[in-house]
């Protein structure tokens, strides 16, 4: 899919890091493309990705299918060793660059800095608290499946700082959210997927008091799987406007 639709013919990295399939993850970008002609922005997009991964799955499609220009940002140096690799490898350093952030309890402080704008945020969470939730989740499927085994093994891949964050989905998010008023003018439309759809009530609430001018939840859904974006601005109309004619 990668070679044939998005011309990507290099895309290598350990078996141990997530393995994230494409069309969800096109279907992320196609998303956030309609958010962002909705806001009549449509020319020099400049996004940034956390958690970029190994396979730095986000910035290549995004801009290979939209010719945007993307900062990815991981907390593991391996991974973007690797994603590294695949960018110069695809000839793509000019349009995508990397970021370690080098504080694993920081989001965006320490990567984004005081001259930098992005037209969009994008980020996949961590959804586990610990490897024994995921373990878990993988037990509950089986389950579901009616497939009974002695010793249950993980069933999809992903490092530590992939998987598990401490306190979970939930506990991220609203580090996320907290963090994202914190650069307030730097960023048109944050956003993030959030794959516990009752988190979302609380999401609001928080935005809500931490200043959001403008708040939306897209619902996703491929085969069986529904999942859902939330996007988020903290730009009044006059500084959306501002923002477009600059």
């Amino acid at each position: 899919m990668l070679v044939k639709y998005y011309g990507i013919t290099f895309w290598e990295f350990p078996d141990t890091n997530l393995c994230p399939p494409i069309p969800g993850r096109v279907d992320y970008l196609h998303h956030l493309s309609s958010l962002l002609q909705a806001s009549k922005i449509n020319d020099n997009v400049t996004v940034l990705d956390i958690g970029t991964g190994a396979s730095c799955i986000y910035p290549i499609l995004g801009n290979a299918e939209y010719n945007w220009k993307f900062t990815g940002v991981d907390i593991d140096e391996t991974s973007l060793k690797h994603a590294k690799q695949i960018l110069n490898r695809n000839e793509l350093a000019d349009a995508i660059s990397l970021i370690h952030q080098k504080d694993k309890t920081l989001i965006f402080k320490g990567v984004i800095n005081t001259s930098d704008r992005f037209t969009a945020i994008m980020c996949n969470p961590p959804f586990y608290k610990s490897e024994e939730e995921a373990l878990n989740a993988t037990t509950k499927k089986l389950q579901g499946l009616n497939i009974r085994e002695n010793k249950v093994v993980r069933n999809f891949s992903g490092t530590y700082n992939e998987l598990c964050y401490k306190g979970g989905e939930k506990a991220f998010l609203h580090n996320y959210l907290y963090e994202s008023s914190l650069f307030k003018a730097q960023c048109f439309w944050f956003s993030t997927l959030v794959s516990k759809k009752e988190l979302v009530k609380g999401m609001y609430a928080s935005l809500k008091k931490l200043g959001a001018k403008d708040i939306k939840t897209i619902n996703m859904g491929q085969g069986n799987k529904l999942s859902r974006i939330v996007a988020w601005t903290f730009l009044n109309l006059d500084e959306q406007k501002k923002w477009n004619q600059n």
